[in-house]
C-alpha cells in the first residue's frame, strides 16, 4: 500500500514561522530597549547645561561648568576643573539645574 501523495511533506512557509517568532522576541527583548536607552541617554547629552550635577563613567561627580562641541568642563572640587568628553557622561544626577554658583 503506497503512502498518500503528500504524506511527510511539511509547508516550507511553516517552517519559517519558528525561526520569524524567534527573531520578534529577540528584537523586543534586546534590540528595542537598547535603541530606547541609547536615544535616551544621547537626548540627557544633547541637553547639559552649566550647572547640571552629573556622573561619569570613570565615576566622577561633578557640575558642568561650561560645554563646548564634544568636550564638557566639570568642576569636580573647588578650584578644580577638568575636561572630559561628552560621551564620557553617563548620567545626570536628579535636581541638577542651572543655579548661580561661584
Amino acid at each position: 500500500m503506497a503512502p498518500p501523495q503528500g504524506a511527510g511533506q511539511s509547508n516550507p512557509w511553516l517552517q519559517l514561522v519558528p525561526l520569524l517568532f524567534f527573531f520578534i522576541v529577540i528584537y523586543f527583548l534586546l534590540i528595542r530597549p537598547a535603541r530606547v536607552r541609547q536615544k535616551q541617554t544621547q537626548e540627557m547629552l544633547d541637553a547639559l547645561r552649566p550647572g547640571d550635577k552629573v556622573t561619569t563613567s570613570g565615576g566622577l561627580l561633578g557640575t558642568v561648568v561650561a560645554v563646548d562641541r564634544d568636550i564638557v568642563q566639570l568642576r569636580i572640587a573647588d578650584k578644580v576643573k577638568v575636561d572630559i568628553t561628552r560621551s564620557a557622561i553617563i548620567q545626570r544626577q536628579e535636581g541638577s539645574g542651572a543655579s548661580p554658583e561661584a
